[in-house]
């Protein structure tokens, strides 16, 4: 694949996040929220968690439901256990990846398994076709080791989804293409990245500054690229301190999104009936 970008893009606008809560009191920034979804379309949600107060992570995320789309997290430290309603069980850990397609319905939970020091990571919610959101629930754990990189001149890569430099990631999806990289950049490295224009795409800063184009983008800020006519690609740039960011980008589906809590259907007729399901037990 070449690399190689000539027109890239500008950032349209930097999000800052909301300070929220989730699960039984699990504190985040939620940087992707409802009101994001059509722009970042197949995106439905992305939260950053990250803190080394037990208080703010211990009641983890306990039993809850899931329908109509996939769910992304990636551990940067810490340690959660997953176990759901089709039997699987897995410990997310440091650099590893679980991937999680819902369908037609899932009941899981995601609980810490330390009582003190930090936890940090990112959750995607990935939007699913409409033709898939009753598929049968899949599960992977991706081990850190597991997860594809590619390196470059003060530049790493962790291709979790999609491709970068002839690199193919842990995950492929052929109806949203999701781009899912995890990128290390040295003070000063930059690091270009080939994306189609039509796809929606965004950059978390999560440790020093990056510059992308003329702006400066920040800890824990979202920075939202330009859908750009003849734009072919993003050319990101370190700070003097260096940089860490996850790069996110993919097809949008553009079909209607109906939503309610952890289930997110088509439409409001399919959101009852999901409801409906859940009370009966049907997604046990």
């Amino acid at each position: 694949m070449d690399s190689t970008v000539t027109t890239p893009r500008n950032v349209e606008r930097v999000i800052q996040g909301q300070a929220t809560s989730d699960g039984a009191g699990v504190r985040m920034t939620r940087l992707l929220a409802q009101d994001l979804q059509r722009r970042l379309d197949p995106f439905l949600m992305l939260d950053l968690f990250g803190t080394d107060n037990p208080g703010d992570y211990i009641g983890g995320f306990p039993d809850h439901p899931h329908r109509g789309f996939e769910t992304v997290t990636y551990m940067l430290q810490g340690r959660m256990r997953h176990r759901d309603s089709v039997g699987n069980n897995g410990l997310l850990v440091p650099g590893s990846v679980q991937w999680m397609t819902a369908g037609r319905g899932v009941i899981h939970s995601e609980m810490p398994e330390q009582e003190e020091g930090a936890m940090e990571g990112f959750q995607l919610w990935l939007n699913l076709p409409g033709r898939d959101k009753m598929c049968e629930p899949w599960y992977r754990d991706i081990a850190a080791a597991e997860v594809p990189e590619w390196q470059g001149e003060g530049v790493v890569a962790r291709v979790i989804a999609g491709a970068s430099h002839g690199v193919q990631g842990a995950v492929q999806r052929e109806a949203t293409a999701p781009l899912y990289l995890d990128l290390h950049l040295q003070p000063g490295a930059t690091f270009a990245q080939p994306l189609p224009a039509a796809h929606n795409a965004f950059v978390v800063v999560y440790r020093g500054e990056l510059a992308v184009g003329d702006t400066g983008v920040r800890t824990r800020r979202m920075a939202i690229l330009a859908n750009s006519p003849g734009s072919d690609g993003i050319v990101l740039r370190a700070g003097p301190e260096g940089a860490r960011a996850i790069l996110v980008a993919g097809q949008p589906l553009k079909e209607p999104i109906a939503q309610y809590g952890p289930f997110v259907m088509n439409t409001n007729q399919e959101i009852f009936q999901a409801v409906e399901d859940f009370n009966a037990g049907r997604m046990a």
